[in-house]
């Protein structure tokens, strides 16, 4: 089999300004924002697990405005930097988790499902958690298309996929694209039985969901499920997400212990416990004030 490329870069990824439309509390930790709106034509669906940075408006409008046309690229992120604390737009990582097209009646839209960590009433939220628990329908935002990391020509027929619950969106799309004959193991581990949001899936894929207890590393309890899991017949196509341990550690494991070949490994960290995101002095949570 020739070796794939790891990611699928979309046609174009230039500045597309979106508007909220409305947003729903889905579960404890979860919240959907959906977008559209705004220049939406331009986007491009193109299914799996399609990534984009999304920039915040926590500084007002006028950082949209300033944004460089390349923020995602070298000159164009500095060029970011240089938009003043206070204005500069707090810039993330999001994955589509569904896309509806236009209609007769109706524009089309982007769901984007956030993790919510903290909370934005008491001021232990990061400020993309915050965003999405207080954004208004109308409030503007922009995104950069990255296209996919879950390149369909290592494999689609069967699958293994893994994951914690910020790559639970991923996963929801990467099924909702399989063809109806994929087959294959989804492990997703989740902080709390309300947090495993049921998704459509091909019949032949296997969903395992794995509550993770307060005090568990995020992660572990996937990384131990897919070491003792039995795994689909070989070749299958693996994807593994989430904080940074778990898909290192699983690849280690499916290549150095399971006789995968690297070649059909794809694998992102999205997070690191210990780590957040640089966030703009004007723009993280104030500190709790007692009377």
């Amino acid at each position: 089999m020739a070796q794939a490329s790891r990611l699928v870069k979309p046609e174009t990824q230039g500045l597309v300004h979106l508007t909220v439309l409305r947003t729903e509390r889905l579960a404890p930790h979860w919240m959907r924002v959906t977008l559209g709106g705004g220049e939406i034509s331009q986007f491009r669906h193109m299914g799996y697990d399609q990534w984009f940075r999304i920039f915040l408006p926590l500084g007002g409008d006028e950082g949209l405005d300033r944004l460089p046309a390349k923020a995602n690229k070298m000159f164009g992120y500095l060029r970011y930097l240089r938009i003043p604390d206070g204005v500069r737009p707090v810039m993330r990582n999001y994955s589509v988790r569904a896309y509806r097209p236009a209609t007769e009646s109706t524009g089309a839209e982007i769901d984007v499902d956030f993790v919510l960590h903290g909370s934005a009433a008491d001021g232990t939220a990061g400020p993309a958690s915050r965003w999405a628990e207080t954004c208004e329908p109308g409030e503007s935002v922009v995104i950069i298309d990255e296209g996919l990391a879950f390149n369909p020509a290592r494999g689609v027929d069967r699958v293994v996929l893994v994951a914690d619950e910020t790559g639970l969106p991923a996963i929801a799309s990467i099924c909702a694209t399989l063809p109806a004959d994929s087959s294959g193991l989804a492990i997703i581990e989740v902080p709390s039985a309300e947090d495993a949001l049921d998704f459509p899936h091909p019949a032949g894929i296997t969903v395992r969901w794995i509550v993770r207890e307060h005090g568990i590393k995020p992660g572990s309890l996937a990384l131990q499920a897919l070491t003792g899991a039995a795994l689909p017949d070989a070749p299958f196509h693996a994807y593994i997400v989430g904080e940074q341990a778990l898909p290192t550690e699983a690849r280690r494991h499916l290549v150095g212990e399971r006789g995968v070949s690297k070649d059909l490994v794809s694998f992102c960290g999205y997070w690191r416990v210990g780590a957040s995101s640089p966030t703009p002095k004007s723009q993280a949570a104030p500190a709790e004030v007692t009377a």
